[in-house]
């Protein structure tokens, strides 16, 4: 049957979807609203669309042509805001470097990219400097530095960042292209193999701008995102387009504030300074925050923060409430662009008491507008919405990358069966709201068994004196395997909790019928601090390495 296409006339204008296209509203309705970088320096958004065009100007002088790959390491800054929209509206590709890689690492994910040009803060020149030789295709490299000082250093550099934006153009003309075009491309920080490359077309990031903005601000009141709104990440712009957010925050006209290197003292003062009221991060780093002394005495009560890159704990999540802090969970992966889910609560929903509402907050989620998820068994069969039977989660959306770079096999497995594959175990209850159970790789199966390494890491975080928690399972020549938890306790409690503190704790909720007697851990240790990976996550890769 042919496609009923509709009838274009000649003269109309099909509106490409790129990237470009989200500054027309905010430039019309909030011109003078500002971006801030550190408190330091700060602009409307009128400038910020005329340094784009400068940026883009000087970046042609240095060749950057349609289909460029151009490479930034630097801090979240208004720089970085400015990468994220000239790069891309030039029909170049945008590659976020995690500064937080090894050199190696690093340098790989240059290479592999195939970078022309470099844009690096003088906080990262002696990391190339190491690796500056190996590096096969960046032909200039652009400075990028906070002070006015020389940065001592045998690399030539084509021109500096401020340099170069105030002797371009603000009128560069940003051309109309596919909107299918391949706009960002950035790196996956799994725990085993090299680094892979995921990339996204102008297409998707707009879609996925567009479905997260109605998402985020769908709620009557609470966990919502707004034009009144201040936002700040505390999420690496190099991670995942900073979950989406600066094109959001945006689109949507409001300020912006962004902090460069995350300093504890220096978050919570441009909270207080600047009002901030939205942010993201993982849940190590408002942990940090919250911990952090000039906390205590600063109003967070206006503040949202959605959590991702993993489970919101329990015992955080508490801890956040009584500060008054609108906390709730946000989900995806480097595959997905990256939203799937955020757990706000439906107009429905009407929990008992304080408890169940700090459940709902701390749930995977709602699926987002556009998203298709389904939790299924190894056949790919659907399973039952009861919110117990569990198996893998598998999405489509259309900003889900469509690969990863130059990986054909790879590629085809994350895409098996038609649907993207997360690898994270879940289940849907009748709400629809999915609750992850377990990353595949880390749940634990002991007695016959499996036990949720993240539940019993909720749990354990509740505990008065716990700080922080990883569960991992360690061979046993009876069980198969038996979950033995690490515990970091908070400052002042280490003569006051032990080893068997923690199991009696754990073993309480056994009793209650919250958990199997099989999950309560068979070990505990208490340890001075739990690894991470680059982008603040539990690194569980390495936990067993170390201590199973």
């Amino acid at each position: 049957m042919p496609d009923n296409l509709i009838e274009v006339t000649p003269s109309a204008y099909s509106y490409p979807l790129l990237i470009k296209h989200l500054l027309y509203t905010p430039l019309l309705h909030a011109p003078q609203q500002q971006i801030v970088y550190q408190g330091k320096v700060r602009y409307t958004y009128r400038a910020l669309r005329e340094r784009i065009g400068r940026l883009a100007s000087g970046l042609a002088g240095l060749g950057v042509r349609h289909g460029t790959t151009v490479a930034v390491m630097d801090w979240d800054s208004h720089r970085y805001l400015e990468c994220y929209f000239a790069v891309p509206m030039m029909g170049a590709v945008l590659q976020t470097v995690n500064i937080r890689l090894s050199p190696e690492q690093i340098l790989y994910t240059i290479n592999h990219a195939r970078a022309d040009v470099l844009l690096v803060h003088s906080d990262f020149v002696s990391v190339l400097e190491g690796i500056k030789d190996k590096l096969e295709t960046v032909r200039k490299f652009v400075l990028i530095a906070d002070r006015e000082e020389k940065v001592p250093s045998s690399m030539p550099t084509a021109s500096e960042y401020e340099a170069m934006v105030a002797a371009g153009s603000p009128e560069f003309a940003f051309p109309d292209f596919d909107e299918n075009t391949r706009a960002t491309t950035f790196y996956t920080t799994g725990t085993t193999g090299l680094p892979k490359g995921v990339y996204f077309s102008h297409r998707q990031l707009v879609l996925h701008t567009i479905a997260a903005m109605a998402a985020l601000s769908s709620p009557a009141s609470k966990q919502r995102f707004h034009r009144g709104d201040v936002y700040m990440p505390i999420t690496p712009m190099f991670h995942v387009h900073a979950w989406g957010m600066p094109y959001i925050a945006t689109a949507l006209g409001v300020k912006q504030v962004y902090p460069g290197r995350y300093v504890p003292e220096l978050l919570i003062e441009l909270i207080r300074q600047e009002g901030v009221t939205f942010s993201h991060c993982v849940a190590t780093i408002l942990h940090m925050l919250l911990n952090t002394p000039v906390a205590k005495d600063t109003d967070l009560s206006r503040w949202k923060v959605v959590i991702g890159g993993g489970p919101l704990p329990h015992g955080l999540a508490r801890v956040a409430i009584e500060r008054g802090i609108d906390i709730f969970t946000g989900y995806g992966m480097s595959e997905t662009c990256p939203l799937l889910a955020l757990a706000q609560l439906k107009p429905s929903a009407t929990p008992r008491d304080a408890d169940e509402e700090l459940q709902l907050r701390c749930k995977t989620g709602l699926p987002v507008p556009l998203v298709d998820v389904r939790v299924v068994d190894p056949d790919m069969c659907d399973l039952p919405h009861d919110g117990k039977a569990t198996g893998e989660i598998v999405a489509r959306a259309p900003w889900l990358t469509q690969g990863y770079l130059n990986n054909p096999q790879a590629s085809e497995e994350l895409w098996a069966g038609g649907y993207l594959h997360t690898q994270d175990m879940a289940n849907i209850d009748t709400e629809g709201c999915l609750q992850i159970t377990d990353r595949l790789k880390d749940v634990i199966k002991t007695g016959g068994e499996w036990v949720s390494s993240l539940e019993l890491e909720s749990l354990i975080s509740q505990h008065p004196g716990v700080s922080e928690v990883a569960v991992i399972g360690v061979k046993d020549e009876k069980w198969g395997e038996r979950p033995m938890a690490l515990v970091v306790l908070r400052t002042g409690h280490a003569s006051m909790v032990t080893e068997e503190d923690i199991r009696i704790h754990v073993r309480a909720f056994a009793e209650k019928g919250v958990i199997s007697k099989y999950a309560v851990p068979h070990a505990v240790r208490l340890i001075e601090a739990i690894d991470k990976t680059s982008v603040g996550k539990c690194d569980k890769k390495l936990l067993r390495k170390k201590y199973g």
